[in-house]
């Protein structure tokens, strides 16, 4: 069995010794290095390569998000599931935006998190169920207030890349899987922002759950 590499990124060793010994307990998941702050997480992804980063997003020094966007860009390979305490929406588009592919509060369950970094590392997206409801109503009124526009105006192209926008991949990524330029990747994405009236990744990523595109 091919194990699941994984690198936590939280500031407080206390928290670290349990999630290792959580994550370690499984017999496809393999905690393979730590990080005390944003940038100890970025040196370790470059000389581990661990598939996923399990990242806090308050952490001295560099922080989560500034993290997962460096990591995203220089190590596209590694995934990142966000783990906070943190439940403002504000927190979660930050993260998405970053690249993140997944947020869960800490509060969740420990087989909720080992869900998580299964779905992640598989290459989906992941969001805290808790927080699922209010990312939708928030989308909804967003969507309502622009009612001129239609969901079924995307073409099937657009949908595609809107799909793997939701999941975390970057548009280099996608240009690869589609068999397209980086240009054109992002040309879909703003026409599919403009067919349906949003204007970020994160409202994508609200759209992506609406349509079930992802897990939550």
């Amino acid at each position: 069995m091919t194990r699941i590499r994984v690198l936590l990124a939280e500031d407080h060793a206390i928290v670290r010794e349990g999630l290792r010994a959580l994550l370690d307990a499984q017999p496809d998941l393999e905690v393979v290095g730590e990080a005390a702050d944003g940038r100890e997480a970025m040196d370790a992804v470059k000389a581990l390569g661990p598939d996923v980063v399990v990242m806090d997003i308050s952490m001295p020094g560099l922080n989560g998000a500034r993290a997962t966007e460096a990591i995203r860009r220089d190590c596209p390979g590694t995934r990142v599931l966000a783990l906070t305490m943190h439940e403002d929406k504000g927190y979660l588009r930050q993260l998405v935006q970053a690249g993140a592919s997944g947020y869960l509060l800490k509060r969740a369950a420990s087989q909720e998190l080992i869900h998580a970094l299964r779905a992640v590392a598989a290459g989906g997206t992941y969001l805290d169920p808790a927080l699922a409801g209010d990312v939708l109503v928030g989308f909804a009124g967003k969507v309502a207030g622009r009612g001129s526009r239609r969901e079924d105006e995307l073409s099937e192209r657009e949908a595609e890349v809107v799909r793997l926008i939701a999941r975390g991949f970057s548009n280099k990524e996608i240009a690869a899987q589609l068999d397209l330029s980086s240009k054109t990747v992002e040309t879909y994405k703003a026409r599919s922002l403009e067919k349906l009236g949003l204007t970020s990744r994160s409202d994508l990523v609200s759209y992506a759950v609406q349509r079930g595109w992802m897990d939550v």
